[in-house]
């Protein structure tokens, strides 16, 4: 399925129905009263988050999203029908933006979160609502209300455990793929991945992470440089950051120095991000480079630096097991 992390509608809740006048008419009843019923209310729009939904694309083939309006009301103190609500599905992460004036409606962080984007309008009085002692015969009724209508601007932001960042061609959808069920477009040359993957990751037969692979950064990617800001986003929801370093990048360029420039463009996206817990590993251990950048990187950082290979399969496991104790005591990052 294609992906689509940012899309504008405009949503319409539902009229309300109008009041209705009437009057009682059956034979031998002489002095027949008001029995005109209220209007029913009209649906409203609700926005819900929903696991099994990972992208915003089945919203982008319409722009305007009504719902229904409510019935009038019927003789004999008939209510009208009130209308359903229309609920839209979108995936958990999805920020919730009024577009005309930017404010944030809700951050649908978590599965089963909602938001009313439009509510819609109360239904009308009937005449049997104005009944009195000095008004026996009202003429008078209201119409229903009208629905609220907003633009809405939807941005998702991948909600993750890990997620991965590096350099294009650092070998983040080949991990990605062999750590879990994902498959990822992988090529031998960079940018193959245009959007975010999912995929889960085993650490034992009862606990598991999400792990996303975010596309390739780039130097000025915090300034929008390429799709700079569409990628960043991504990486602030989550918990924890692996950072892969190609040993031989393909246009001869420094790792250390790629490292440094990934770290910057996180710094100035937001700053929060360089406080998040990273694990550096060096991937293609295979590469004769690759242990020699490994000790280069663990002596600049002053920590343990990984050494591995998504095609062999070396050190994978000591990856995840260096995941699973970051993320013991490691609170959401949203």
């Amino acid at each position: 399925m294609q992906f689509l992390d940012e899309v504008e509608i405009e949503v319409a809740a539902g009229k309300g129905g109008d009041g209705l006048i009437c009057f009682r008419r059956e034979k031998y009843v002489e002095h027949g009263g008001p029995n005109g019923g209220d209007g029913g209310d009209g649906g409203s729009v609700i926005l819900r988050a929903q696991e099994d939904v990972d992208s915003l694309l089945s919203l982008s083939n319409r722009k305007q999203w009504k719902a229904d309006d409510g019935a009038p009301g019927g003789p004999n103190n008939r209510h009208g029908a009130s209308a359903e609500n229309l609920i839209l599905l979108v995936p958990p992460g999805t920020i919730v933006r009024d577009a005309r004036h930017g404010f944030i409606l809700k951050d649908l962080a978590a599965a089963g979160a909602e938001v009313v984007a439009a509510q819609g309008g109360k239904g009308g009085k009937g005449n049997t609502r104005f009944k009195s002692s000095t008004n026996r015969a009202p003429r008078q009724n209201t119409p229903g209300d009208p629905g609220e209508t907003r633009s809405l601007k939807l941005e998702l932001k991948v909600i993750a455990d890990v997620g991965l960042v590096g350099k294009p061609n650092a070998g983040k959808s080949t991990l990605l793929s062999r750590l879990s069920r994902a498959r990822p477009e992988i090529a031998p040359y960079p940018f193959t991945t245009k959007h975010p993957n999912l995929g889960r990751v085993l650490i034992d037969y009862d606990r598991s992470f999400i792990m996303a692979d975010i596309p390739g950064l780039i130097e000025g990617a915090s300034a929008g440089v390429g799709l700079g800001h569409e990628f960043l986003r991504h990486v602030e929801r989550a918990c924890i950051l692996v950072h892969l370093v190609e040993p031989a990048p393909a246009d001869g360029s420094s790792p250390l120095e790629n490292y440094r420039t990934i770290r910057g463009e996180l710094q100035k996206y937001n700053p929060a991000l360089v406080e998040r817990p990273e694990i550096v590993a060096v991937t293609k251990a295979d590469l004769p480079e690759a242990e020699e950048v490994r000790k280069q990187l663990a002596a600049e950082l002053g920590r343990d630096v990984l050494l591995i290979s998504a095609v062999t399969g070396k050190s994978l496991n000591d990856l995840v097991v260096a995941v699973a104790k970051e993320l013991q005591g490691e609170p959401a990052a949203w």
